[in-house]
């Protein structure tokens, strides 16, 4: 059986495919893996015989065909536009967050065979005036381009998993820090450059203000989590069928104590404080902490701190 991945050339896609094959090696998985198909506009970096690489637009309905067939077992729907490329052009997030989902959606239910369907969803789908804490059933009010057509995608993946068509696991990720490598089109992609880049003697800006809390997922654990979704059994999941990934709320005054705690002072200074009113809109109209108790019953797991981390990217990037 196959799992495709979209954006499986990606950062995150990449990793997932990775902890795929793994649990594969491992007998974790529910059925036999025969290879992973990465769907993508460039060639999955993952060297491994049973990944195959499609390249090209899921606005290609032949390209989908060609991944989504007989022998899926699984979909794995990463590819999309990051909220600040979102901001910046509405009709491409459309066609990438709304349009693509559902063609793939339509993919899925064209072989009948109700393959697993993992959505990467994500907070920003929140925004208005919400409790301290987000519990699982509040409504969605977003704020923002990207964190309406996720909520768009939400509801259609979850109707088509109610219709029978795929078995939904929506997961709506943290922001995911301290990524490796350089800035995205996220709005959020700070949250990773305060860190990054003075870990490294670069200098750095901080657009938000300190007390800004944030619900992070450092990349090992959002993947981790990612591929536990895969794993857990549909019996135990209720009919809604989102997910609130864990995360640790922090500030941002926080997180650059961390960096300090890791780096020292002389990383600390490299972050200046540069107000961006473009880039609060959206990520201080985000929670900053949720009810996570379902998500934790089903074996989700967070992170033990943010400083842990840190001290994560450190290990593997830096030191």
């Amino acid at each position: 059986m196959n799992i495709v991945v979209t954006g499986g050339a990606g950062f995150l896609g990449s990793r997932v495919i990775t902890e795929l094959l793994a649990a594969a090696d491992a007998g974790k998985l529910p059925h036999p893996l025969t290879k992973v198909i990465s769907l993508d506009l460039a060639a999955c970096p993952i060297q491994d015989p049973r990944v195959v690489s499609l390249t090209g637009d899921l606005a290609d309905s032949a390209l989908l065909r060609q991944a989504v067939d007989a022998d899926t077992a699984g979909i794995y729907h990463l590819a999309a536009v990051l909220s600040g490329g979102s901001a910046e052009d509405f009709d491409l997030s459309h066609r990438v967050n709304v349009e693509a989902t559902h063609r793939l959606l339509e993919a899925a239910r064209a072989i009948d065979s109700r393959p697993t369907f993992v959505f990467t969803s994500s907070l920003a789908v929140f925004g208005g005036a919400m409790p301290e804490v987000v519990p699982g059933n509040l409504a969605t009010q977003p704020e923002s381009t990207y964190g309406a057509f996720k909520a768009m995608g939400e509801l259609l993946v979850n109707e088509y998993s109610r219709k029978g068509w795929v078995d939904a696991r929506i997961a709506r990720l943290p922001t995911i820090s301290v990524r490796p490598g350089k800035p995205n089109s996220a709005a959020s992609s700070f949250a990773s450059g305060i860190i990054r880049e003075p870990l490294q003697g670069i200098p750095a800006v901080c657009p938000v203000p300190p007390d800004t809390r944030m619900w992070l997922s450092s990349p090992n654990t959002a993947v981790a989590n990612l591929v536990h979704a895969y794993l857990v059994p549909a019996a135990e999941l209720p009919a809604w069928r989102v997910l609130d990934i864990p995360g640790v709320s922090v500030t941002v005054g926080e997180m650059l104590h961390a960096l300090e705690t890791v780096g020292g002072a002389e990383a600390r200074a490299l972050v200046s404080e540069v107000p961006d009113e473009s880039i609060m809109e959206i990520v201080c109209s985000w929670p900053g902490v949720f009810d996570i108790e379902r998500t934790l019953a089903l074996g989700f797991a967070p992170d033990n701190s943010f400083e842990s981390a840190v001290r994560q990217f450190h290990a593997e990037f830096i030191a």
